[in-house]
């Protein structure tokens, strides 16, 4: 099924595309549906309006299921684990705490956007802010100054390496969606990172926090005394763990251009392949982070356990989205606006950034913007003929767009309003600007990529 198998009415299907997506809207603004059941009746809605036959419909949805989840499951479920044990066993907060020692307090924005970055590409956002930001409140306590300087940089590197850099779940599934090499995408996604973690994080968290003074949460003193001290794993430890996937896989896609023996490639073929060097990540985190950190095999277990809950509700709305895709493209729609869009003269990677930006604003969920803007950019023929360095340029495009205006709708809005206490005006002046400078850099990187691949 990768083309149209139904010829829908060109004008039928896009008044049915339209429909669908405006229900999509009112079933997850206004009625408050779970997004996985707005996904799907979205789904069918288009289908069936634009004249698809059941019977096609229902092996679209199968289809769309599978092939949606075929290559991300297993990636997101181990790095789900992986980022569990990084958090548990102090990991994450000893690159953060080393990160600020090597950088001194004065430049301690930069510490804490590397360390977001660094974090982000394991652990999910949610959890990476709960562990990492009390340590932005205690350098705001020790300075005096707004929490915003030291919150943003931080907030910056998560959101930018769950975006940009593999293996985090954003950037694995809009690569998989688009046919894109993970090497390729680490070797693109990193360099867009560093740039967005300084403009969104470095300069803009310094820029706010001199005109929005955010005072600590009134709870910070409690959570200070109450907090215990815990043995951290060593730092070297824990960034040589953090590092084995995304060395694996880059020497994987390295090795393709150099005169190896095929015995040696066929090695780090199978070392790199991205599964099977998470799976060696997930247990070098299990010995070193946690069998040496006094676990035992019991809580190793329940660890792991507790991590992968969250992936559940994940994976199934990245396949609603995915069959929102399928369903569009067996019907024709890349037919019918690849064309439209390629007269119109606009760069595709600004359209994939455009098509990301309206979905993320109009419902808010990061990934639902990400698999459906993914999806109909994979339906275009001319995005099957880009380059494997211009695919990876359109996901920092989309997941750019996908990250942008982040608003009243998006329950990250929400998350970081609430942690510091700010109200929704500061949150807009602050957040959503943040996150909008993150999906323009993105853009603009990958415009720049794109005219010189």
């Amino acid at each position: 099924m990768t083309e149209a198998v139904f010829a829908a009415e060109p004008v039928r299907l896009i008044i049915s595309a339209i429909a669908g997506i405006a229900i999509l809207l009112i079933l997850i603004l206004k009625c408050k549906l779970h997004p996985v059941l707005s996904l799907l009746i979205s789904a069918l809605t288009i289908g069936l309006g634009s004249g698809m036959p059941v019977t096609t419909l229902m092996d679209t949805v199968e289809y769309g299921a599978g092939n949606t989840l075929q290559g991300i499951v297993l990636l997101i479920g181990l790095g789900s684990m992986f980022g569990g044990i990084l958090e548990v066993s102090g990991g994450a907060q000893q690159v953060a705490q080393t990160m600020i020692g090597k950088f001194g307090e004065k430049k301690a924005g930069w510490a804490l956007g590397i360390t977001g970055l660094v974090v982000g590409t394991t652990v999910f956002f949610e959890a990476g802010v709960v562990i990492l930001i009390p340590l932005a409140f205690g350098l705001a306590k020790k300075t005096k100054k707004s929490t915003l300087t030291y919150v943003l940089p931080l907030l910056a590197g998560l959101a930018t390496g769950f975006a940009f850099i593999p293996p985090s779940a954003g950037s694995v599934l809009v690569a998989n969606m688009l046919g894109v090499n993970l090497g390729v995408m680490i070797a693109v996604g990193v360099p867009v990172g560093i740039i967005a973690v300084i403009c969104a994080g470095v300069l803009w968290g310094k820029f706010c926090g001199k005109r929005i003074y955010a005072e600590l949460p009134s709870n910070l003193r409690e959570i200070a005394d109450t907090g215990e001290e815990k043995k951290l794993p060593p730092f070297g430890t824990v960034l040589g763990i953090i590092l084995i996937p995304l060395v694996l896989i880059l020497l994987n896609t390295v090795t393709d251009y150099l005169s190896l023996p095929n015995a040696v490639k066929s090695v780090f073929e199978f070392l790199g392949t991205p599964f099977v060097a998470l799976i060696i990540a997930t247990l070098c985190a299990m010995f070193f982070l946690g069998k040496k950190q006094g676990y035992s095999g019991d809580d190793l277990k329940k660890i792991l356990d507790r991590a992968l809950k969250p992936t559940g509700m994940i994976l199934l709305v990245i396949t609603g989205g995915g069959i929102i895709r399928w369903v569009l493209q067996n019907a024709g729609m890349g037919d019918i606006i690849g064309p439209a869009l390629e007269k119109s003269g606009l760069p595709l990677i600004l359209v994939a950034f455009l098509i990301a930006a309206l979905i993320r604003s109009s419902v808010g969920a990061a990934v639902v913007a990400m698999t459906m803007a993914a999806g109909i950019m994979a339906s275009m023929p001319a995005v099957q003929a880009l380059s494997p360095v211009e695919l990876a340029a359109m996901v920092c495009a989309i997941n750019g767009g996908a990250t942008a205006f982040s608003h009243v709708n998006d329950s990250g809005f929400w998350l970081v309003g609430s942690l510091l206490e700010i109200d929704e005006k500061s949150t807009l002046k602050s957040w959503t600007i943040m996150e909008t400078i993150i999906g323009v850099v993105g853009l603009v990187c990958a415009l720049v990529i794109s005219i010189f691949a």
